[in-house]
Parts: C-alpha cells; sequence; structure tokens
C-alpha cells in the first residue's frame, strides 16, 4: 500500500460545500475535542542531546545496490540511530552504530498495542554533490504529536534532527547520485515495557533506519486507477487518521488487495454516509481524518505562491466529483506523499462504476507541473531557499 493520500485538482471552478447549523455545532465540538487531546502533553523530562550522541563505525561495509534498479525500502545502510526511554531514568544518549536486528521482550507493549508510530522522510543529493533534507522539522511536529497520542514521551526535533544528519554524513555514500533517486530516513519510536495490559508504557526505544529507493510505483509516473468503496473506512473524527502510526497501515493492506483484485492499483478512502473523500487543490482540510502530510503541505505552498487559482482546504463528497466529471469541470487528479512525490490518477472505480478522470487528456500538465517543482526545489541548490 502507497503511504500517500490522493488529492483532487480543479482549476477554473471549485466545489462548495455549506454546512447547516446542527453540522456548525457538531464540528465545532470534535474540533474542541481534538484541541484537548493536543494540549495533553506528555512529560518530556527533559529531551536527549546531539552532544551526547555516541558513534560506532562498522568494520564490515555493505556493497551498494545500482541506484537505478533500487525497490522501495528493500535495501537499508550501514548504520543505524537508537535512543531508549524509561520513566525512570528519562532519556539516554543517542548510539549510531553497525545496523543490527533488535531485540525486545515478546510481551512488549508495542507487538500488542500498537503502541508505536514513524515518520517517512527523504534526503537528496542535488546537482552539486551537496546533500540535503527536505523539511524535516514539519515531521519533527508531525511525529511529536503522534506520540503525544500515543502517550509516549516527546523529546525536542531538533536535536533528532542533528542525530539523523550525523548519521546520514557517515553513510553519505548510501544517497544516490541521481536525481531521480533519494535516501529514505525512517525514524520510529515503539514502546517496548515488557507487559501486558493497556496501559502506558514505562520504557521505549526509538530508532531510525535509512537506505537509498527509487520511485514507490515500479512503473514510475503512470496514471493509476483508484477503488472507492464506501464499505472499507480508513479513519473517524476522534479517532487517529491525523497520526502517522503504524495501525493506521496495517488494516489496509487487505483493501489494497481488494484493489488489486478489481483492477485498481490504489484505494481512495471514503467516509459517512455522504462518502466524503478523506484523502486529497481543492484538498480535504485536516480535521483528524486526514494525515498532515509534509509534501501535503508543499504542495498547497507551492500553488499558493503561483497565485494562479484558487487553492481550497474542505470536504467534498464523491456525489460532488461526480456532478463536476459530469459538467467536465474537474481537470486533474493525482496523488501525492513523501514516498510517490506525485502520482496521476486516471480512474476511479465506484459503486461498480468506472469513473473516468480527464488527467492525461492534455498530458497532465498541472500534475507533472507540481512535480518538477517539487523535485526542483529537492535536487537543485539554486532553489535551496524554498525548503
Amino acid at each position: 500500500m502507497a503511504t500517500c493520500g490522493f488529492r483532487i485538482i480543479k482549476v477554473l471552478v471549485l466545489l462548495f460545500v455549506v454546512l447547516n447549523s446542527e453540522n456548525i455545532i457538531g464540528l465545532q465540538k470534535l474540533c474542541q475535542n481534538i484541541r484537548k487531546i493536543q494540549q495533553c502533553s506528555v512529560s518530556t523530562a527533559g529531551s536527549f542531546k546531539f552532544e551526547d550522541l555516541e558513534v560506532q563505525v562498522t568494520k564490515n561495509l555493505q556493497p551498494k545496490p545500482d541506484p537505478n534498479n533500487l525497490l522501495f525500502g528493500h535495501h537499508f545502510s550501514d548504520h543505524m540511530l537508537e535512543i531508549e526511554w524509561t520513566k525512570k531514568a528519562g532519556w539516554g544518549k543517542p548510539k549510531i552504530s553497525p545496523l543490527h536486528n533488535l531485540s525486545i521482550h515478546p510481551g512488549a507493549k508495542a507487538l500488542h498495542y500498537s503502541i508505536e508510530l514513524f515518520e517517512g522522510m527523504k534526503a537528496y543529493r542535488g546537482v552539486d554533490d551537496k546533500i540535503r533534507l527536505f523539511r524535516p522539522m514539519e515531521n519533527m511536529k508531525r511525529m511529536i504529536s503522534s506520540a503525544e497520542r500515543s502517550f509516549l514521551p516527546t523529546f525536542d526535533g531538533r536535536e533528532l534532527v542533528e542525530c539523523m544528519k550525523k548519521l546520514i554524513s557517515i553513510d553519505k555514500e548510501w544517497v544516490p547520485y541521481s536525481t531521480t533517486s533519494s535516501l529514505y530516513i525512517r525514524p520510529t519510536f515503539i514502546g517496548i515495557e515488557p507487559t501486558l495490559g493497556v496501559t502506558r508504557s514505562s520504557s521505549a526505544l526509538l530508532f531510525v533506519i535509512v537506505g537509498p529507493v527509487g520511485p514507490y510505483f515500479p512503473t514510475g509516473m503512470k496514471p493509476v486507477k483508484l477503488l472507492a468503496d464506501p464499505k472499507f473506512v480508513r479513519a473517524w473524527p476522534g479517532g487517529c487518521g491525523g497520526y502517522k502510526m503504524g495501525s493506521n497501515y496495517g488494516p489496509t493492506i487487505a483493501v489494497g488487495a481488494e484493489a488489486e483484485k478489481r483492477g485498481c492499483q490504489q484505494v481512495l478512502w471514503l467516509f459517512g454516509d455522504d462518502h466524503q473523500l478523506t484523502e486529497e487543490l481543492i484538498t480535504a482540510p485536516l480535521n483528524g481524518l486526514v494525515l498532515p502530510g509534509i509534501t501535503r503541505k508543499s504542495l498547497i505552498e507551492i500553488a499558493q505562491k503561483w497565485g494562479e487559482f484558487k487553492v481550497s482546504e474542505k470536504s467534498y463528497t464523491m456525489a460532488q466529483v461526480i456532478k463536476a466529471l459530469n459538467e467536465n469541470r474537474v481537470i486533474e487528479m493525482f496523488g501525492a506523499g513523501t514516498a510517490c512525490v506525485v502520482c496521476p490518477v486516471e480512474q476511479i472505480l465506484y459503486n461498480d462504476e468506472h469513473l473516468f478522470i480527464p488527467t492525461m487528456k492534455d498530458g497532465a500538465p498541472l500534475t507533472n507541473r507540481f512535480y518538477k517543482s517539487l523535485t526542483d526545489i529537492q535536487a537543485y541548490p539554486s532553489l535551496e531557499g524554498q525548503k
């Protein structure tokens, strides 16, 4: 399953949603509850510090894979970063060591209650041979938010970024010499207390692994078909859809297999009796159903900087999409995320009806423009100030 959400691009004519007073009151209560959760800060007992970082370098370097034949998530570099935390002692010292298997008790809470979260980031080698992270502090904000929701300890994101920069500098030869490949960075945070019972984990492990990746989809930037089946729901109000947790992804695998059976490559998640699209310029609002993606935010900011069309964040439904298609008001549709960057959509299978999206009618000029604008920022130093 891809980790990227699917967003609708509408130019010239936009869809609007009208809320009655009952909807508005319900939405206000939901937002108040979300704010209360966000305000319940977990005690950090300070934070680990980059200045305390310990480094052990391997003597057995692995051979590097061919950058032109990289499978996403199949290759890992020579080293990893680990930081332990306990309720009693707080954060331990960050450690970089040779990549190794983890040894945890079979009763660890992460294995039973999904007390686990992660991030997806990338580092790029520019045409000037310099290596750059793409908006890492945005990932740190989201990771800390997920940690609070999981009742795991928080930390200073700047310190983790500095530790990750050191890890990447040690494994810099794993960053592909290519503008079409990159180094994927996976910070992960798990509760490891070896006890059963749905309670806060009194010990945890934060670790980071990295590895070179090519395109998320082996076929490259080709248009995909989406399955939009309202009987499958990924997120709901008050739930954890807006946080990057493994428990949000595992249950989607079987649905992805169902999509493949029906000739689709991805799933377009719907919600509610009116079949709202919960993944999306129109793009769905950050109301707890949609993950606050860094690529999503970047594309919105790019579009706003262009100033050529209105950018809207609001809820919209499949009925509105069908109406807009019938009125020839949909121009393009694409998915976006750290893994795939941008991916055009050409068809949606909804209620056994194939809805054809005119994305490729004129060669997807807007989708390709977004893709080029974002990858140019990541690869070319002259655009570094836009990061």
